[in-house]
């Protein structure tokens, strides 16, 4: 049965000798997100093979407690930096669960 809840996959690709230090800022969020009202699951992925490839997959109870975090302090200071660290903006996707 599908919930109200909202799923998001974030992929972030580090340039070219930058990817400790843009793990680094990733793995940063993590703990600080966690502790956010709504945040159900909030994981980091690297990819195997390309070490520049990171993924967030999320999942929040709601709309809002996502869009509260998207305005988090700690969020707004890590985007700061990712002009620096990231090829592009970050590519966030929305889900909701349909099955």
């Amino acid at each position: 049965m599908p919930d109200s809840g909202v799923r998001v996959v974030a992929r972030i690709v580090a340039r070219p000798g930058k990817e400790d230090e843009l793990r680094a800022l990733l793995q940063g969020l993590i703990e600080p997100t966690r502790r956010e009202p709504g945040c159900v699951t909030y994981e980091l992925l690297q990819n195997k093979t390309d070490p520049a490839d990171f993924t967030f997959v999320e999942e929040w109870r709601s709309e809002a407690d996502l869009d509260a975090h998207l305005q988090s302090a700690h969020l707004r200071q890590a985007r700061s930096r990712l002009s620096e660290l990231a090829v592009t903006d970050p590519d966030i996707r929305r889900y909701t669960v349909v099955g």
